[in-house]
């Protein structure tokens, strides 16, 4: 398999609240034939609070990171959602906007950076299924995960603006199905997978943001899923910290396990769950890890 590298921009929950994100990528992509380089000084991506009060800091924040990356020559990977859907954005205005780049350059000369516009932002999952292929992925399978039936939870930010993205139907995606299939599960096609979890609004309006989630998560279930998969941190947060509170809001108890996407890749690749930070999530995924040991016995 041919090496792809990347810049890779982990974001803030990686690093944070979702360390299993950050870990369990470092144990996908050698695998996968990805080599990263950290952009280890990059900041957020300024996405809510920061981007609502002043865009410009955020924009120049973003291309800041972007300019890291284009001094090292490569693309951004990153593994949030939420910061694909906000520094994609950002870079088509900066490379359509000659005046506001050169504005923005002149912020990013006390460093002694400079951005051109030669860099794309590439989430995670758009690498797996566009540069690496979905088929080659299906190669490396050791633990084919038969047998499960997978809920996909796209989230917002990945998909929109549309116009913008141009990889994926924001209203009948298939990116996250076409994974699930190569990595042997069963897609569950529910309307919830492409709408908002509620994080965004989780700390002003709880209430309405854990029934957004609990409605999506009964839903999934309803339709059979044995686990959740989404691509972008803060959905694994509001989806698996909240359910608890989430399934009390539907009447529902819900105990449905979420994973991360480098999760859900790293199990059918034979990747030891520990080595995943299986052991950080709140709903528990014993059920997962049993039926995956079985298989991986019956498969040695």
């Amino acid at each position: 398999m041919k090496t792809l590298k990347y810049a890779l921009y982990p974001g803030c929950a990686a690093k944070g609240a979702t360390p299993e994100l950050y870990q369990s990528t470092l144990a996908i992509i050698p695998i996968l034939g990805i080599e990263v380089v950290e952009l280890e000084t990059a900041s957020c991506c300024g996405a809510g609070v920061l981007a609502e009060q002043d865009p410009e800091v955020a924009l120049a924040l973003n291309a800041r990171t972007f300019a890291q990356a284009e001094r090292l020559g490569l693309d951004i990977m990153t593994i949030c959602g939420t910061c694909q859907g906000i520094m994609g954005p950002a870079n088509k205005r900066l490379k359509e906007d000659p005046g506001l780049l050169d504005r923005i350059n002149r912020v990013l000369k006390s460093e002694g950076l400079e951005y051109s516009g030669g860099v794309q932002v590439k989430h995670l999952l758009w690498i797996v299924v566009k540069e690496i292929g979905v088929r080659r992925l299906s190669e490396r399978i050791k633990v084919p995960l038969s047998g499960f039936q997978i809920a996909p939870f796209y989230g917002c930010y990945i998909l929109r603006p549309s116009w913008h993205l141009g990889f994926d139907d924001p209203e009948n995606p298939t990116s996250l199905e076409k994974v699930i299939r190569a990595v042997g599960g069963e897609p569950v096609l529910y309307g919830g997978r492409t709408k908002c979890c509620g994080f965004p609004i989780i700390l002003e309006k709880e209430a309405i943001a854990v029934a957004m989630g609990g409605k999506n998560l009964k839903e999934a279930k309803d339709e059979g899923a044995d686990f959740m998969v989404t691509p972008c941190p803060l959905c694994h947060m509001s989806l698996d910290i909240y359910q608890e509170r989430a399934g009390r809001a539907v009447q529902t108890n819900l105990d449905l396990p979420i994973l991360h996407l480098p999760q859900l890749i790293g199990l059918a690749l034979g990747i030891p769950p520990q080595e995943l930070g299986m052991t950080r999530h709140l709903v528990p995924v014993e059920s997962i890890i049993r039926k995956i040991g079985r298989k991986g016995a019956m498969n040695n």
